[in-house]
Parts: C-alpha cells; sequence; structure tokens
C-alpha cells in the first residue's frame, strides 16, 4: 500500500469517527462566500476595525505618553545596600563557569537575578503627569472607544449576518 492511499484511508477514518463526508473533519466553516472585509471571520466589520485599531493606537500612545516613571535609591533593610543583592548572582555564574550542569549554580542564578529585578519594579514609582480634564478624557475616549470598535468589528455585520 503506498503512503498516499495509507494516507487516504486514514482521513477515511477519520470522517468515519468524526461524522464528515469530506477529506478529514470539519473544523473550520467553508471560506468560498467569505471576501476579505470579513474580520475574525465574520461577516463585515473590516472598516471597525481598522478604524478602532487606529483609535485604540493614537489613544493609548497619549495616555502612555502622559506616565513618568521614576526610579529611586535601591534599599534593602537599609540604605545603599545594591551590592548585597549581586550575591547570589554572582556565587550562581562562579559556580556555572566551573560546572555547567550544576542545579546550585542555577538556581542562584535565577534566584539573584529574580531578586534584582524585583528590587527594580520595587523601587520604581509611575505617576501620571498633570493634564488637563479635556486631554484626560479625550485620551480615554479614544482608547475605549477604539476597543469597543474592534469588539463590534469581530460580531457579524451587514446583508450576510445572519448565515
Amino acid at each position: 500500500m503506498s503512503n498516499r492511499s495509507r494516507r487516504l484511508s486514514c482521513i477515511e477514518v477519520q470522517a468515519k469517527l468524526l461524522g464528515t463526508k469530506d477529506e478529514g473533519p470539519d473544523i473550520l466553516p467553508r471560506m468560498e462566500n467569505r471576501s476579505l472585509r470579513d474580520v475574525g471571520g465574520t461577516p463585515g466589520g473590516l472598516g471597525s476595525f481598522l478604524f478602532g485599531f487606529a483609535m485604540a493606537c493614537v489613544g493609548g500612545y497619549l495616555l502612555a505618553n502622559q506616565v513618568s516613571v521614576i526610579g529611586s535609591y535601591w534599599s534593602f533593610y537599609g540604605g545603599s545596600t545594591f551590592g548585597i543583592t549581586l550575591l547570589p548572582l554572582l556565587i550562581g555564574v562562579g559556580i556555572l563557569f566551573w560546572s555547567g550542569k550544576n542545579i546550585v549554580g542555577w538556581l542562584l542564578t535565577s534566584a539573584g537575578a529574580l531578586f534584582i529585578l524585583a528590587g527594580v519594579i520595587a523601587n520604581m514609582h509611575i505617576y501620571f503627569r498633570p493634564t488637563s480634564l479635556f486631554n484626560t478624557l479625550v485620551m480615554l475616549i479614544l482608547f475605549v472607544g477604539g476597543l469597543g470598535l474592534i469588539a463590534r468589528a469581530l460580531m457579524p455585520q451587514g446583508k450576510n449576518a445572519n448565515e
């Protein structure tokens, strides 16, 4: 039996088991009557999707542009203790250079890197810079309105919506 006939027989077995008559299971609906305007597999909505995407991008950019991220001094049970947080990482790296398969070296290196990352995040202060109420409303309406248009575009629309 050749590979082609073996493949066809497997497809036939799948079709019998899954109850389909075609060449294999019909997981997705046929796309013969769909066009490029169909967003997310539903009829219509490309214009709403693109306009909503543009609105969400502009609103998200303007909103993120108003945020200030400020770092502060590293403190771990006292002032200027960043060096002590490097010890697990450096010891772990030293062990890994000695033996790359050493579990303790990997654990110390991973824990040290996570400890430093957590310290950096814990010492960040995130502020929303002062702006007018009008600007804040424009940013939020653009962002949330764009997300709403994207969600609406994914639902069936137009004359083919009942198919």
